[in-house]
């Protein structure tokens, strides 16, 4: 009987030891059971295939950046090429917006329920002493309750002057059910830092050097920069709770159930200049420049919900939001009094609802603002429908109203220029999105935005970087195309956009064309020892005014003095996995090495030039 202890030596005539006999391997779990579940409860499994799609988020985010332009360095910011305006935020955001794209938030953190213990290494190679580590493990100590840890660090040198940038992410999760699955519980903890040092851009000789492509700035490091005494961080923590107990059971065709969650985050933005520059108007402080915000913000969620299969899945929510955003000092300047604090409570209501008949799925949720000095809300509802089996189209429909990012609202700085108080109008925006995803044919997507009040920031009559609001209506409409086409070992992958501002082009500035094309080799070698996939990626994007960055704010802000050139990038790549390895090798920017570099990711920024790229991701399987 299996588990039964057996003598050792000899057993009957003829038989063999204990010893001797053949060990029976044990069967391995299926790759299936490795479950990925998002905040959202959507569920997947790890992903251990080497496919283009794998390539392209081979990079310091881990996602696709198809409509995101890098700066030079890994870790700096990214200019945008184009947006999507998803809100479902009741209140401000914490500003320093150019700095949150390696931020984690609340719907970038996962949960795991693996049959055996489970970890994953990403390394990727930088620009000059450093790399980009991202460490992962997680494991159940029993079938219902999970632990996951991860730490994901950069560090790199970079190129130019005064660029160096450091960042560290540490995340942990439990992910835990009862035996009889009437109670779930998901919660997590973050801690995290993002530094960059801040050089203001290329000076004007600089600038004309770069422009020039004289040969003795091949170096870059010999370019001077507008100033090398400045810095700025991002750190936040948070701790998040969601859980619920269902009366019958997860998973019963008719459930009560009751949820609660509890979102804890602090943040924290802080610039650090030695000296003041000119660059940024004149200053309160000559030297040890030091400009720090602050967010504390502790939400509570409690919702009561019903589900059956006549009915769907009906629930009613009431939220409870304490922030405190600002500064230690007041100012009493002689254009006005500038406060120190926004702080007060917010009690907001709303449900959703979810439904499924045959092949039509239907949900919607919003949520509205009660209580509280921030008016808000949103309403979002979609329909999707499988129109064969591997056709389905998605129809979702939005409206939000929301105040501008803490940041427009109050500002302190050192710097003269960069102190207000606004009372600005909400921002209203409203969205319809129309997809449709097919693996076998193509995916569509087509998205109509219409926002009033849209806040940003630009420049004023004296040049000076201030938050704005656009009086009239913005119109935007985009339109998002996938396809990849397979000629036995040979396969061409496309993405393809197109984008208009109908109306406030001036204070929405995006390309009129996005493109991607791939085209790339695949077979196993070796006896199927290596699979590899090689090939080039062209990328393009038409002119447009691009957005210039501010390093006081980290932000961006519009201008459109300057029309900057669209420019190709070719990558040359080489991909191979060896059982759980896969090898990413990339020549970046390869046809500079013929026509040279006098690109921008932003206006002063220069973009990158030729480089060497080599990393790994290595999944374990105990």
């Amino acid at each position: 009987m299996q588990g039964q202890i057996q003598p050792r030596g000899r057993t009957s005539e003829g038989s063999q030891s204990v010893e001797e006999q053949p060990k029976e391997e044990k069967a391995k779990p299926p790759i299936s059971d490795y479950k990925i579940i998002t905040v959202s409860n959507d569920t997947t499994f790890v992903d251990t295939t080497l496919t283009i799609v794998e390539d392209y988020r081979f990079n310091y985010l881990r996602k696709d950046r198809f409509e995101l332009l890098p700066f030079s360095n890994v870790g700096q910011t990214y200019n945008r090429l184009s947006y999507e305006f998803e809100r479902k935020n009741l209140l401000p955001e914490f500003g320093a917006r150019a700095r949150h794209f390696n931020f984690f938030e609340v719907e970038d953190v996962d949960y795991y329920r693996v049959p055996t213990p489970f970890t994953e290494l990403f390394f990727r190679t930088v620009f000059e002493q450093g790399q980009v580590l991202d460490a992962f493990f997680t494991v159940n100590t029993s079938p219902n309750l999970n632990f996951s840890v991860a730490y994901k660090g950069m560090r790199s040198l970079g190129k130019y002057q005064h660029i160096l940038t450091s960042t560290g992410n540490f995340r942990a999760t439990v992910n835990y059910y009862t035996p009889n699955e009437k109670y779930h519980l998901k919660t997590h903890f973050v801690s995290q830092d993002l530094m960059n040092e801040e050089n203001g851009g290329l000076n004007e000789l600089s600038l004309e050097q770069y422009l020039a492509g004289e040969e003795e700035i091949e170096d870059r490091s010999r370019l001077d920069v507008n100033f090398e005494d400045a810095q700025s961080t991002l750190f936040g923590k948070r701790f998040y709770l969601d859980h619920r107990f269902y009366l019958n059971g997860a998973g019963e065709t008719e459930n009560f159930f009751v949820r609660h969650k509890l979102n804890f985050s602090d943040k924290e933005y802080l610039y650090e200049q030695g000296s003041a520059h000119e660059l940024f108007g004149p200053a309160y402080e000559t030297s040890g420049l030091r400009d720090e915000t602050s967010l504390e913000n502790v939400y509570n969620e409690a919702s009561l919900n019903y589900s059956s299969d006549l009915f769907g899945e009906i629930g009613f929510k009431g939220g409870l939001t304490n922030y405190n955003y600002g500064y230690n000092s007041t100012l009493d300047l002689e254009t006005g009094y500038i406060a120190n604090r926004l702080k007060g409570d917010i009690i907001s209501v709303g449900g959703n609802y979810a439904k499924t008949i045959g092949d039509f799925k239907f949900h919607a949720d919003g949520m509205i603002n009660v209580s509280g000095d921030f008016e808000g809300n949103y309403l979002q509802a979609g329909l999707s429908y499988s129109l064969l089996e591997d056709i389905r189209t998605l129809v979702t429909v939005s409206t939000s109203s929301q105040a501008p990012n803490f940041n427009f609202l109050l500002y302190q700085s050192d710097y003269v220029n960069y102190n207000w108080q606004n009372n600005f109008s909400n921002v209203s925006t409203q969205k319809l999105d129309f997809a449709v995803v097919s693996p076998r044919f193509f995916n569509l997507n087509v998205e109509y935005t219409r926002m009033a009040n849209y806040a940003f920031f630009g420049l004023n009559q004296e040049n000076q970087v201030r938050p704005m609001q656009y009086d009239e209506t913005v119109n935007y409409v985009r339109a998002k195309a996938e396809k990849e086409f397979v000629f036995g070992k040979f396969a061409f992958n496309n993405t393809l956009l197109y984008q208009k501002v109908l109306d406030g082009a001036s204070v929405l500035n995006v390309p009129d064309f996005i493109t991607r094309n791939s085209l790339y080799y695949q077979d196993h070698w070796f006896q199927k020892a290596l699979y590899l996939q090689t090939g080039f990626t062209f990328n393009y994007f038409s002119n447009y005014h691009m957005n210039a960055y501010d390093p006081v704010l980290s932000e961006f802000y519009v201008q459109n003095q300057q029309e900057m050139d669209g420019f190709p990038r070719v990558d040359f790549f080489f991909n191979g996995k060896i059982r759980q390895a896969r090898i990413f090798f990339k020549l970046e920017q390869v046809h500079t090495l013929l026509t040279g570099n006098d690109n921008f990711s932003a206006p002063l920024y220069p973009y990158r030039d030729f480089g060497v790229r080599f990393g790994l991701l290595w999944n374990f399987f105990l």
